[in-house]
């Protein structure tokens, strides 16, 4: 077989888990199946500070590196990502680069790098969600999704923060080298064959501003221990020990959101990990997370999603075949 050369692309202020988590992907697919061939570039070669301080050896620079023959260029990001965009050197040989490859791929905010090379112009795209506005603002030719974990959108994958590299990883193996050495490569490193890259890079608590009062923190604990039990205004009122007016003005005021539609959300995110991780019906998910009827949940999934239930099953369902 031959190998697929993949080239990372890092800088002073990277990431460090950004390469290290998807090179051991790839490297250890490559022991497997003996294709792939990972290289490190920077702007110049040789040690390259992460923003950790853990130091990296970068075995090319951009004046010794043939930018043809490419099959993956993987950019990963980092606190310097916007001084390393500013490199022409750097973002002229990441041009060149994906202009032949096969496949561009970003890791976090990496995608600053290739947009900044014009790489990726009116595609869909996702980063870390801190950086999301930013880069809407400063690249509105694209179009910026921050929830999913990663994206596909023709030969440009893009994902989100940090450990996402490793699902997008996982991923691009398997669209190499089939479902059996991805998933010798997650039984290896004790990954998720495939978390899907639709599923949110948002836990809950990460959509809304934190609760700054002991009532909302037990309020919103309650829907959190139990996404299915009855949450109306009354209810939760009596969790907060608050009148349902004190507690809806509250709520809204420290969430930024009113109670109603944080539950629903709760709902759908419980709804959303059930449908990938188990084959329970949908009638039975929607009355377990207190939807009452599949059509109800149907409702605000595409609220919430965008897609139906069922869609997003058959789109992102998790395989689970692990010894």
């Amino acid at each position: 077989m031959q190998q697929r050369r993949i080239v990372f692309v890092i800088f002073d202020g990277f990431q460090s888990l950004d390469l290290v988590g998807p090179h051991e992907v790839f490297q250890y697919a490559g022991t497997l199946s003996g294709g792939y061939d990972c290289q490190v570039l920077a702007p110049t070669a040789g040690l390259v500070q992460s923003t950790s301080g853990l130091p990296v050896q970068a075995g090319h620079g951009v004046a010794d590196l043939d930018p043809r023959g490419i099959d993956t260029l993987v950019a990963v990001g980092g606190d310097s990502v916007d001084q390393a965009a500013q490199d022409g050197a750097l973002t002229g040989w990441i041009a060149a680069a994906g202009a032949s490859a096969r496949r561009v791929a970003s890791v976090c905010s990496g995608v600053f790098l290739l947009a900044a090379a014009g790489l990726v112009e009116g595609r869909r795209v996702t980063t870390h969600w801190s950086r999301a506005g930013q880069l809407a603002r400063q690249h509105p030719e694209l179009r910026v999704d921050c929830d999913p974990i990663f994206i596909r959108d023709g030969r440009v994958w893009t994902s989100a923060g940090v450990t996402a590299g490793m699902d997008l990883a996982l991923a691009l193996v398997e669209d190499d080298l089939g479902r059996d050495i991805a998933h010798a490569v997650a039984q290896e490193l004790v990954l998720y064959l495939r978390r899907p890259g639709g599923q949110s890079q948002f836990s809950v608590p990460l959509w809304s501003r934190q609760p700054s009062s002991d009532p909302i923190r037990a309020t919103v604990s309650a829907i959190h221990t139990d996404p299915g039990a009855r949450h109306g205004i009354a209810d939760l009122a009596a969790h907060a020990g608050l009148s349902p007016r004190h507690l809806q003005r509250r709520f809204t005021a420290e969430l930024g959101t009113p109670p109603a539609a944080y539950v629903e959300r709760v709902r759908v995110e419980a709804a959303r990990r059930a449908l990938v991780e188990g084959e329970d019906p949908i009638e039975v998910i929607a009355h377990r997370y207190g939807f009452g009827t599949a059509e109800t949940l149907r409702r605000a999934f595409h609220r919430q999603v965008g897609i139906a239930p069922s869609e997003y099953r058959d789109r992102f369902r998790s395989i689970k075949e692990y010894a």
